[in-house]
């Protein structure tokens, strides 16, 4: 199977998910359910839980899986799914695993993995030239014992060719929307994602974190009622006079708090929240005076700044290409 092999196919339909003993058992559930869901909105596909041996497998967590088949009794299939597991990224996929992945990626339209489940095709030696991604936690092993894939560590999952990547656990789910998006449109992938109330526009290439969910909670009421209300309200006035006045301390005083529990100073921190904000405005659909405006960094030149100093790119550029859930074509 090679990357033309893309275009003019069959309509998806069947989705193998390859497990095996100790894998995370939502790096398989959250995609299996995506996929599950789309045939409530009309659009079906037929999974199938495959494993190196057939039978009963057991994930990490202590559920057992029963029913999985043999690759060899696996049947035609478009689209195949590798979950994760811890031990991929210590002692590595082993010979059985990897001898499975080898017969079923050949017969695979499309690859995916979940989390460390890229420590198996990188191990065949299929995303060698390739970008790819892996949890966070998994990404420097994956860079490591094998030089040869263009590790992307911190997005939520990356297409190229005919194999797609994603960080670990939820970021599973964001991957299989991409998927369905690609194969049905964006209204059944919407309508599944509010079926999961779930945040639907998680593009691939967006970061795997973002300021607020990267913020830990502030150890005292007072620095956390200020952040509270700077993630609240990003385009509200958040100087270091206005922050301090709300928290009723001095501007020093309150410049240290956020050296100290949050590691930046007030003006950075509160950059990078609004540039999280005007991230998400122009995945919305607001122009890059009205992600601006709305976010709080104000003119079209704060906000090109912003973007070129955190994320290397412009925001024209940032929309064109993380406008969707599912990314364009390498």
């Amino acid at each position: 199977m090679t990357d033309s092999d893309l275009t003019d196919q069959d309509p998806p339909g069947r989705v193998a998910f390859l497990v095996f003993d100790e894998l995370t058992l939502l790096d398989l559930s959250g995609p299996l359910e995506v996929f599950h869901l789309a045939g409530a909105l009309g659009h079906p596909y037929q999974t199938v839980l495959v494993s190196p041996r057939g039978g009963t497998v057991t994930a990490s967590n202590g559920v057992a899986l029963a029913g999985t088949v043999a690759p060899a009794d696996t049947g035609p299939l478009d689209t195949l799914v590798i979950a994760g597991a811890d031990h991929l990224s210590g002692r590595g996929p082993d010979r059985e695993l990897l001898a499975a992945a080898r017969d079923l990626t050949a017969r695979a339209r499309r690859v995916a993995t979940v989390c460390s489940g890229a420590f198996v095709p990188a191990a065949l030696g299929l995303l060698d030239g390739r970008r790819a991604t892996t949890h966070w936690r998994h990404a420097a092993a994956l860079a490591r014992r094998h030089p040869e894939v263009r590790v992307e560590p911190d997005a939520l999952h990356v297409r190229d060719g005919r194999f797609h990547t994603s960080a670990g656990i939820s970021a599973g789910i964001d991957l299989a929307l991409a998927l369905v998006e690609a194969d049905h449109g964006a209204d059944t992938a919407r309508g599944i994602a509010r079926e999961l109330v779930v945040f639907m526009r998680r593009p691939g290439g967006q970061s795997q974190f973002s300021t607020a969910a990267a913020t830990p909670p502030a150890g005292g009421e007072l620095l956390r009622a200020v952040t509270e209300a700077v993630l609240a309200d990003p385009a509200a006035e958040h100087g270091l006079p206005a922050m301090a006045a709300t928290a009723a301390v001095s501007t020093r005083h309150l410049s240290r708090l956020f050296r100290a529990e949050l590691g930046a100073t007030p003006a950075r921190w509160v950059e990078r929240v609004r540039l999280d904000r005007a991230q998400q405005l122009l995945l919305d659909g607001h122009s890059v005076t009205s992600a601006a405006r709305r976010s709080g960094l104000g003119s079209d030149e704060s906000l090109r700044r912003a973007f070129a100093h955190h994320l290397g790119t412009t925001p024209s550029d940032y929309r064109r290409r993380f406008g969707t859930a599912q990314l364009p074509p390498r």
